[in-house]
């Protein structure tokens, strides 16, 4: 719940600062977790719904990117322990 969060609030802010006309994100998670205790995360993959306007596919996954790789320390933390993430998006015209 938490990298949801922080990638969602990142992904809001740098398609803002792009001047996209985005109104809300979504983000949903699976993942998968090691059979045994402690059953860690193996595998997280976020799949971000961006509503906005005339929303430019390029801006939003840059956006995605720069989280991900730079801006969110959940998701730096939990790849540095081990965890494969994985995103991608769709986008809602509204």
């Amino acid at each position: 719940m938490g990298l949801g969060g922080c990638a969602s609030y990142d992904v809001i802010t740098i398609l803002q600062k792009a001047r996209q006309q985005v109104r809300d994100c979504v983000t949903q998670i699976t993942a998968t977790r090691a059979q045994t205790i402690p059953q860690v995360f193996e595998t997280i993959h976020l799949h971000f719904i961006v509503t906005g306007t005339n929303l430019k596919p390029s801006a939003v996954e840059r956006a995605i990117r720069l989280s991900a790789e730079t801006y969110c320390s959940a998701s730096t933390m939990l790849e540095r322990g081990g965890v494969k993430i994985t995103h991608d998006f769709e986008l809602i015209e509204a």
